[in-house]
């Protein structure tokens, strides 16, 4: 069977969120990698007597859906990381789209920051939906409640506490929030856009 692989991530010095966030954090996505994995391998077996295992069959297809969004959500988090903060170019595409989407780029970053600091866990996501070519904004239950059918993510911002309360305690959500957009490698998310919609 294939396997999904782990990828590697050169997240240089943040504002705000430490190295060791990040190492640990790096250490849950590589969790998320292995056991989609697990489960696939465990999947398989269940379907070789697919009747008698139909009750396990359905709860571990539940799971896969939570490890498998949640290995490709940091996969799009940590990449947007990379590289050190750049600045959405002023002419891009992708802002061109969030302007005429939003009305401007700082409605729409407001929107945004709202949805990161929705209460409970989760993700604030930006999608890209092919069928209507529009951007549409999300926030994503843990990871397999919210996910919008069809749509790829372009900026997804890790809401779970693991990814600040080490560094902000549990009532610096917002700061995390606003640290996390100027710590953003415009250019990657600009390249999301661009491979979303080609």
């Amino acid at each position: 069977m294939q396997k999904f692989e782990s990828k590697e991530f050169s997240v240089p010095k943040l504002k705000g969120i430490s190295e060791k966030t990040i190492e640990e954090h790096m250490k849950l996505y590589q969790g998320y990698v292995k056991h989609t994995n697990l489960i696939l391998e465990h999947i398989e077996e269940l379907a070789k007597d697919a009747e008698r295992y139909a009750y396990e069959l359905g709860e571990i297809q539940r799971r896969f859906s939570f490890e498998f969004n949640g290995m490709r959500n940091h996969e799009v988090y940590f990449a947007s990381l990379e590289g050190g903060s750049k600045v959405l170019n002023e002419k891009s595409s992708l802002k061109n789209k969030i302007i005429e989407e939003f009305g401007n780029f700082d409605l729409w970053l407001n929107r945004f920051k709202s949805i990161a600091l929705t209460r409970g866990i989760g993700w604030a996501i930006l999608y890209w939906d092919s069928n209507s070519n529009r951007l549409l904004n999300a926030w994503v239950d843990e990871q397999h409640l919210g996910q919008l059918s069809g749509c790829t993510p372009v900026l997804a911002l890790d809401m779970w506490e693991h990814s600040y309360v080490a560094d902000y305690n549990p009532s610096g959500k917002k700061q995390y929030a606003e640290d996390f957009l100027e710590n953003l490698n415009w250019e990657v998310v600009e390249e999301n856009f661009e491979n979303a919609t080609s």
